[in-house]
């Protein structure tokens, strides 16, 4: 499947969110561009969250999904509202983030208003959200690119990645990297082919141990009901692991082959500290 560029507009946050919130209870008490439904999956409660496109909106610079400044207080609070409902219960309700977004909003305002504290609010209320014991589930079914990642379902206990070149994870898209690098894309690619880090390809993301599985489905862009199985029966099966396992923190993403040196840094900091 052909990637999308980096000026197009993904709709497939929309559609897997729209599929996979099917009866579920729609909440729009938050903004547009960030979509929260509650429901259950046999029997799980869930609260599923995306941030979707929306050409209307006040900041131009956050229109094609990305996260800017409302994006960012609205995740905070649709997850900090989980966690005010829940403190009082041993049965903490699961979050299931879809991530389809391009990056963080570029742009004066978001720069004078302060994106970083609105993507810092989101990253603080997913972090406490995982921490209190909910289990936290990311679907990677697009672009998930820097700061807009960050505040959007990096996260979570668990992530998961659709096995298809539209589903990436970086710091910047190719053209991006590119230019800041002064070389082609071509260039770029070879370059990144022997540096995993650099990759673009969901294969080379795998081996930092990020991820807890690719999945394939039939239709990455538009689910049918057998791929929406799939994801439900993997989302089962990883909120029952974290739960048995009892663990909120994210040790277990150290044990990728190709962190190492990730490994060796923290263990001569911690023996200089």
């Amino acid at each position: 499947m052909d990637i999308p560029a980096e000026n197009e507009v993904s709709m497939r946050g929309q559609h897997w969110f729209k599929a996979l919130t099917t009866d579920f209870n729609q909440i729009g008490e938050y903004t547009e561009s960030v979509w929260v439904a509650d429901g259950q999956v046999s029997q799980q409660s869930v609260r599923i969250i995306a941030v979707v496109p929306h050409p209307h909106n006040l900041y131009p610079r956050a229109q094609n999904g990305e996260v800017g400044l409302l994006e960012g207080w609205a995740l905070a609070k649709a997850v900090d509202d989980v966690i005010q409902a829940d403190q009082n219960s041993n049965q903490k309700r699961a979050i299931l983030c879809i991530v389809d977004v391009p990056s963080q909003a570029y742009g004066r305002r978001e720069e004078l208003f302060g994106i970083h504290q609105a993507l810092a609010g989101a990253v603080d209320s997913y972090a406490r959200a995982r921490l209190a014991g909910h289990p936290i589930i990311s679907l990677l079914v697009g672009k998930s690119m820097s700061g807009a990642f960050l505040a959007h379902g990096y996260q979570a206990n668990r992530i998961f990645a659709l096995n298809d070149d539209g589903v990436m994870v970086h710091a910047m898209g190719k053209e991006s990297a590119a230019r800041v690098t002064l070389r082609t894309v071509d260039e770029l690619e070879k370059l990144a082919a022997s540096i995993p880090p650099m990759a673009y390809d969901i294969e080379s993301y795998a081996t930092l141990g990020l991820l807890s599985g690719i999945l394939d489905v039939s239709n990455p862009e538009q689910p049918t009901a057998e791929d929406i199985t799939v994801i439900q029966d993997v989302f089962l099966n990883a909120v029952k692991d974290i739960q048995t396992l009892g663990s909120t923190g994210l040790e277990h993403r150290l044990n990728g082959e190709n962190r190492k040196a990730s490994k060796q840094v923290r263990e001569l900091l911690r023996d200089q500290w």
